[in-house]
């Protein structure tokens, strides 16, 4: 098998190329492979909404894996894990467990073979049958390693690597802890790092596998078989209200991570025994909480704060960090790279496709596909997109 196809088998579970397994998609990247689909959008021809759903509160946002659209939210005084079919929108199973925290859960549910693991705000940490919805094992990680509370709870995203689940914990001795997947035993512990609310994700070094896991502090990244460090970098900002919580980008051996709160974008090379800073400032792409995504020499971020109103849309050279263009006031929002453009689903429920080109921005649709605030990140499977805001979730019919 090519080396870069099994680098990719092991990012995620085993899954089929319609699925949206995780956070920001099947590589971790917010990126999919699917093409030819419909983007001749105007006022009078929108993208048609095939189902919804009502659904309760919280952050995380849907999954999606074998005709499964998996939510976790926070619905009366529980925090549910709700199975729907992806075709339909009907309720399969709901596993239930007592809820924490006004907001509900933080982070999305991740997909590996038959389980799906979930987190809740409070610490407590399941594995789920992806099938009938039952309980295969269940940690209380607050409990178990004692970590510092967050401002929002307990919202790391986590990952999956070769049989492992891997978690920023943030426990002294125990700041990322190595899961077995199967069992939930401790697998391996390392460093003192806080948590944080970025997600991990994965890099091939030097032909093994790694988690990249953005902490509290900054960078770590160690080998996903034993925890063994690799690299670690300073990266966060001086005031203690603050977050890390954009997950970290791998490209042609290189490593870019941002975060807001006057710390800035930065991308290092991944050298032999150390991260290289190539350049770093706090002009070119400082994200608050969503991720950028990288096309072809560029990336595409909100570069700014949600909480300011000026959040502006940036296309940023990847060498060099230069900003070729900058939409203003386009506001916080998720980004997808699909079918030679890009897609983004702001705060406010819209939909808005844009050429993936330094040239300038070029808005090619846009769409208002739902109400409220829509903070959490959608995911894209088999044609369909489906998100949610705080109390639907819809699926919005894009072949």
């Amino acid at each position: 098998m090519p080396r870069l196809s099994l680098f990719a088998l092991l990012l995620t579970a085993p899954a089929i190329a319609a699925d949206w397994p995780q956070f920001l998609g099947p590589t971790r990247d917010g990126k999919s492979t699917e093409t030819k689909l419909n983007w001749g959008w105007d006022k009078q021809n929108q993208p048609a909404v095939a189902w919804s759903a009502e659904v309760g509160t919280g952050n995380a946002g849907p999954v999606v894996a074998g005709g499964v659209v998996y939510l976790w939210h926070r619905v009366g005084e529980d925090d549910v894990l709700t199975a729907f079919d992806a075709d339909t929108g009907k309720p399969k199973w709901n596993y239930k467990i007592p809820g924490a925290g006004r907001e509900g859960p933080q982070s999305a549910p991740l997909v590996a073979g038959d389980a799906v693991f979930v987190l809740n705000y409070a610490g407590k940490l399941h594995a789920v049958s992806a099938k009938t919805g039952e309980k295969i094992w269940a940690k209380d990680v607050v409990k178990e390693y004692a970590p510092p509370e967050g401002y929002f709870g307990v919202g790391a995203g986590l990952l999956f690597a070769d049989g492992k689940l891997i978690l920023n914990v943030g426990g002294k001795g125990a700041g990322i802890v190595a899961f077995d997947a199967a069992t939930g035993k401790e697998v391996w512990k390392a460093t003192d790092d806080p948590p944080s609310y970025s997600t991990p994700t994965l890099a091939d070094v030097g032909g093994q596998l790694h988690a990249v896991v953005f902490t509290r502090t900054g960078l770590v990244v160690l080998n996903a078989a034993d925890g063994k460090v690799k690299y670690t970098v300073r990266h966060r900002a001086q005031i203690d209200a603050s977050v890390n919580a954009a997950t970290p980008l791998i490209a042609e051996g290189h490593l870019f991570a941002t975060a807001s709160y006057g710390t800035g974008g930065a991308l290092w090379a991944m050298g032999k025994t150390e991260l290289e800073e190539v350049w770093a400032n706090d002009t070119s792409l400082s994200c608050q909480y969503d991720t950028p995504v990288k096309v072809g020499d560029y990336l595409y971020g909100v570069h700014g704060r949600q909480d300011t109103g000026a959040a502006a849309l940036v296309c940023v050279e990847w060498k060099t960090g230069a900003v070729k263009w900058s939409q203003k006031r386009f506001g916080v929002s998720h980004l997808i790279a699909v079918d030679g453009g890009i897609l983004a689903l702001t705060e406010s429920g819209e939909l808005v496709r844009f050429a993936a080109s330094a040239k300038g921005y070029e808005e090619t649709g846009r769409a208002k596909v739902l109400g409220g605030l829509t903070r959490a990140a959608p995911a894209l499977a088999d044609g369909r997109l489906y998100l949610r805001n705080e109390n639907k979730l819809v699926c919005v019919t894009l072949k």
